[in-house]
């Protein structure tokens, strides 16, 4: 994992469990496997599994020639497509990820998202600020609420799935779109399946939970931006690929839409982006994930697979090769 990662992600609490699990020194961290320190290079020979982490090296061929008994990867964090490569595949080795754990508090952010906008309460908080005290807000238009609001899902990855639970006591509709979920599926869901087009322009928000592929690119493009309805909010907290950031600037810098973005293409904005200062746009460091305490959680998700890995079961929650172009 990257250079102090492990001493966010670990407490003495986490080192002690590790010691129990494993034979070798817990707080041995490797930072590049393609060129590793020596201690590194011996514990990598006799390797069975890697636990991994944000910055992860990949584990190209050549690195795991340097490490012929493994056999499994455990990834404390979301996606693995930054260092899983084909040759992990090929060799047979099982992966698992914390993806699970990671995908709650983006859920939690999102849901958040979607409250607020329909109380809309950016605008309402930057007219307070303009010293509008004496404004009378019981009279607002009937846009304002959260009552049988529309809100389209795009992508049943586990977050779209997470955030669509956590709307079901709540009095709105959820469309969703995912070419991978049957009508069966959505019904289980409690959703109603539609195509984009159709779930841009019936949505009061639209959030966006699909993964980063060469075809997702701009899927929220200028023309499914214009079937928006006016006062729409526009949430993304997947990847800022998926937008077409120009486009929606365009529309932004009108004030017909609302936008909460937590990623962004370039993420970092550039330094003089309208991003940081158009009044309808909440724009967030690429937080929505785990942070603080949040990364325990993960954590504690790594070592109990671990932890299975150990006793000869099954990963709980397995990474399948076949499957990583539906995960976001």
């Amino acid at each position: 994992m990257g250079p102090g990662v492990a001493e966010r992600l670990f407490t003495d609490r986490h080192y002690d469990r590790l010691s129990a699990l494993a034979r070798t020194d817990p707080r041995l961290v490797a930072h590049d496997l393609a060129a590793p320190t020596p201690a590194v290079e011996a514990a990598l020979a006799q390797a069975e599994v890697l636990l991994t982490c944000w910055g992860a090296s990949p584990l190209t061929a050549g690195v795991l020639e340097s490490a012929p008994r493994l056999r499994a990867v455990v990834h404390a964090a979301g996606t693995v497509k930054n260092h899983v490569t084909d040759a992990c595949w090929e060799r047979g080795i099982t992966v698992a990820s914390a993806a699970a754990a990671n995908a709650l508090p983006v859920a939690e952010y999102t849901l958040a998202a979607i409250l607020f906008a329909g109380k809309q309460v950016l605008h309402s908080a930057r007219r307070y600020g303009q010293r509008r005290a004496g404004h009378d807000w019981t009279r607002e238009p009937t846009a304002l609420g959260n009552y049988r609001r529309t809100i389209g899902v795009v992508g049943a990855s586990r977050i779209g799935r997470r955030v669509i639970e956590l709307l079901r006591p709540f009095d709105v509709q959820v469309l969703l779109y995912d070419p991978y979920v049957s009508a069966a599926d959505a019904d289980a869901l409690g959703v109603l399946r539609t195509e984009l087009d159709e779930l841009c322009s019936r949505s009061d928000v639209v959030t966006v939970h699909a993964p980063e592929l060469a075809t997702t690119r701009h899927m929220i493009d200028e023309r499914r931006l214009a079937l928006m309805t006016d006062g729409t909010t526009l949430i993304n907290t997947a990847r800022g690929s998926l937008i077409d950031e120009e486009a929606l600037l365009r529309e932004l810098t009108t004030g017909r839409l609302y936008a909460v973005l937590d990623v962004t293409d370039p993420e970092v904005p550039a330094a003089d982006s309208p991003l940081y200062t158009l009044p309808n746009v909440l724009l967030t460091p690429h937080v929505a994930g785990s942070l603080g305490n949040e990364l325990y959680r993960m954590a504690d998700r790594a070592l109990d697979e671990l932890e299975r890995y150990g006793r000869g079961l099954p990963f709980a929650d397995p990474v399948l090769a076949g499957t990583l172009h539906q995960s976001a």
